[in-house]
């Protein structure tokens, strides 16, 4: 008697299996529209970018956009890591934190900011420094390919 109470607690039962992978595919389908809708954006930001080439050139606003674009190539690369293993890198997600920063502060001017705001932002570019280098001594708490992993590896 206690062996089939011991198995009905380590094994859910079937009907939450099957709840979880329902969850699980109209999660992906959320995840796979995301992936649509920004690659949308980013082929408008293109076109808006290539039509800010033309005279009169402003090379402020073409900067914001490539950082735009880039901001947006990290996001979708960071929901594709996330369709492949279920789990959001941080590496990206820093990266993209520390490519968001550094457009605002390039597209207002270094010295058109606030001498406060400069500071928060030096203190979150540091904080999100020490992160990507403290990640890679993070465990991966999921199973599969760990991107953090296969860099710092490659770095060493």
């Amino acid at each position: 008697m206690e062996r089939i109470a011991k198995n009905r607690i380590e094994s859910p039962p079937i009907w939450i299996e099957r709840v979880v992978g329902v969850l699980e595919i109209v999660q992906d389908f959320i995840i796979i529209s995301l992936c649509i809708g920004l690659f949308a954006v980013m082929v408008l930001q293109l076109r808006g970018m290539f039509l800010s080439l033309l005279p009169p050139l402003d090379f402020q606003v073409v900067t914001a956009d490539i950082l735009f674009i880039l901001i947006l190539v990290e996001l979708f690369r960071l929901l594709i890591i996330y369709l492949q293993e279920q789990r959001v890198s941080i590496g990206v997600a820093v990266e993209v934190a520390i490519v968001s920063v550094l457009r605002e502060v390039i597209v207002k001017g270094i010295l058109e900011i606030p001498w406060n705001q400069t500071l928060s932002a030096c203190a979150f570019l540091l904080v999100m420094a020490i992160l990507l280098i403290v990640r890679v001594w993070i465990p991966p708490t999921f199973q599969g390919i760990d991107p953090e992993k296969r860099l710092s590896k490659q770095h060493d």
